[in-house]
């Protein structure tokens, strides 16, 4: 049986950083075990070509969330990335940090260490800024964080039209302070996508002393006297154990890690008695706090303005939008998920946005289920970046090969159904009051415009809406009898099992969470090699 110093589980957006990290101490033996394979598709470096990887087992681990209510019923599909890379090679590619009142708060519930002062050092040591250094921005880091290369006069309308109504244009939205309106940064580089498998990984994975797995499936972890002493995996159909000297490093995300400990005998004493699993340690909060941003989609119908609609629909524009990317790295294949993001209040009187625009150029029914409507329309995309719904992962059987219930819970409270309700009217007035957008004559195709309470709109806005991809705090980080982890990333009742990924983050960021990610992942790197030493 092998033996490594740190094995890391998961080689997503964490991993590949620990991996990085770690392994710049020749006299570490690491191992990064991967579940998926490669990241080879030429999808995954394509940036418009993001959808060809979500729900491609290939890539993705096709997870189905159970039936919610909030979701007008729907089985919706929750893609996460299962390759080198993990999830920041399938998703929108926007880089988004949050606000430093979120950290703030962090450190407030007790977390010392994780307050904006603290973390911001590791954003900017992560950071390749194309606008260059400064008090909030890092250059020459692994991530290449670039402008957009593509935009539609749909979208700069959207602008000028929330200009109408009091919303001010910003430049950055990464400087703690993200209110306003513009274009999303993107972690892309040269044209192409910049993983954290490109940033981090591809620089040193013929270290000799780093093993990188992939399509390794992990079985559990096991213990002896509260310590984690190995790991076992499968590959193809065979069973491989590995040992460990020092830590081992769970990384597999918001789904995966609770499913692992949860197999490992580690989570709600209840639920592994109901699957016939041994406990090992009754962490009731394992899997529970499950948070996630979800999309509210109202589309709008216009005319006489190009959208992503039309060019899916000519064969003379598609030919031209591949010739733009090939031969200039410009064009919508250079684009993510979207184009135009936005940081807005849906009331005054509170003191920080909490609600995040995504507009798009391009309209559909269902993401990943149908083609594009073969009509000229957009979709301001809203959501409400501080849910108080809260979900939970459930393993179903002792065998990790069979994906765990995901309870969501969306539009579960009243409060976040209100919030629902009052952030489409506010697309609805952009939209359909301004100056700018008058002579294009725009019709709300849906929710429709004749809904206008609150309770109705949160209805019919669930039965369109999607998840953005942004599952945390399943392994939440904390000092309360809930919590998972403490401040420096162990879990708790173990001397050598940290967690490192979004599954620790104590509370949702307001934003996009694959930045934060890695943030979290370059400050368990350094707390990881200061423990080393002592």
């Amino acid at each position: 049986m092998e033996e490594f110093d740190y094995i890391i589980i998961g080689a997503g957006s964490a991993g590949c950083v620990l991996a990085n990290r770690l392994s710049a101490n020749p006299k570490m033996k690491i191992l990064l075990l991967e579940a998926g394979g490669k990241d080879t598709s030429p999808w995954i470096h394509i940036p418009g070509g993001y959808f060809k990887t979500m729900h491609n087992p290939k890539t993705d681990w096709c997870f189905k969330i159970e039936k919610d209510k909030g979701l007008n019923n729907r089985e919706m599909n929750y893609p996460r990335g299962k390759t080198l890379g993990g999830s920041s090679s399938i998703n929108g590619m926007l880089y988004i940090r949050g606000q430093s009142k979120d950290y703030d708060y962090w450190r407030q519930l007790g977390n010392v260490g994780w307050s904006w002062e603290d973390v911001l050092p590791y954003f900017k040591k992560s950071e390749d800024n194309q606008n260059g250094e400064n008090e909030f921005h890092g250059v020459g880091g692994p991530i290449k964080v670039e402008k957009i290369r593509s935009t539609f006069k749909v979208l700069d309308l959207f602008l000028e039209a929330s200009t109408e109504f009091g919303y001010k244009k910003t430049s950055d939205f990464n400087s703690g302070n993200n209110e306003g309106m513009g274009y999303f940064p993107f972690t892309v580089k040269n044209g192409f996508r910049c993983s954290a498998s490109v940033g981090y990984l591809n620089p040193v994975k013929k270290r000799k002393n780093l093993k990188i797995l992939t399509e390794a499936h992990i079985k559990n972890i096991e213990f002896k006297n509260n310590k984690a002493t190995k790991v076992n995996y499968w590959k193809g159909n065979e069973l491989f154990s590995v040992k460990v000297n020092k830590e081992i490093i769970l990384s597999a995300g918001s789904i995966g890690s609770p499913h692992i400990l949860q197999a490992s005998g580690v989570g709600p004493g209840e639920l592994l008695k109901k699957n016939n699993i041994n406990i090992t340690k009754d962490l009731p909060g394992v899997g529970k706090n499950l948070t996630d941003h979800l999309m509210l989609r109202p589309v709008y119908k216009i005319k006489n303005l190009e959208t992503l609609n039309d060019i899916y629909y000519s064969y003379y524009k598609k030919i031209l939008t591949g010739l733009k990317f090939f031969i200039l790295r410009k064009g919508p294949l250079t684009v993510g998920a979207s184009y135009l993001c936005g940081f807005i209040k849906s009331d005054p009187h509170l003191e920080t946005p909490n609600l995040q625009f995504h507009v798009s150029p391009a309209s559909t029914d269902y993401l990943g289920k149908s083609t594009l409507h073969n009509f000229p329309a957009f979709t301001p995309t809203i959501a409400n970046i501080r849910p108080t719904s809260r979900g939970s992962i459930e393993i179903k059987s002792p065998d990790t090969r069979i994906s765990p219930k995901i309870f969501m819970n969306y539009l579960s409270t009243d409060e976040d159904r209100a919030i629902a309700g009052k952030s489409l009217k506010i697309v609805r007035k952009i939209v359909m009051n301004s100056k700018a957008y008058k002579p294009y004559e725009p019709e709300e195709l849906r929710p429709g415009i004749n809904i206008t309470d609150d309770e109705t709109l949160a209805d019919e806005a669930g039965k369109y809406a999607n998840t953005i991809f942004h599952p945390v705090s399943t392994c939440r980080m904390g000092n309360d009898e809930n919590a998972v982890v403490n401040n420096r990333l162990f879990a708790y009742g173990f001397k050598n099992l940290r967690i490192v990924d979004a599954s620790v983050m104590p509370h949702i960021t307001s934003g996009n969470t694959n930045a934060p990610t890695i943030m979290i992942a370059e400050k368990a790197s350094d707390m990881i090699i200061e423990d080393s030493k002592s």
